[in-house]
């Protein structure tokens, strides 16, 4: 693994999913017995609360009908 002028590094992927961690992840390293340990945080929010409902949606609208929505715009009949 290699550590960039910035001091960055790369997680693995396969850690990254293993982890559930990404973009905006809050982690922390901990120290135990000289090894340091990398962990997400548990953050309280409506993102861990929400997410059993990811891909159940049903609604039968395309893209465009739905951003007309939310943009107020009036639909035709």
């Amino acid at each position: 693994m290699r550590i960039t002028a910035d001091c960055q590094t790369t997680i693995p992927r396969h850690v990254r999913k293993k982890l559930e961690i990404g973009l905006n992840t809050e982690n922390e390293f901990r120290e135990e017995d000289g090894r340091f340990y990398l962990n997400r945080k548990k953050m309280p929010g409506a993102k861990n609360k929400n997410r059993r409902f990811r891909g159940i949606a049903t609604v039968r609208m395309t893209t465009d009908e739905i951003m007309a929505l939310t943009r107020g715009e009036k639909r035709a009949a």
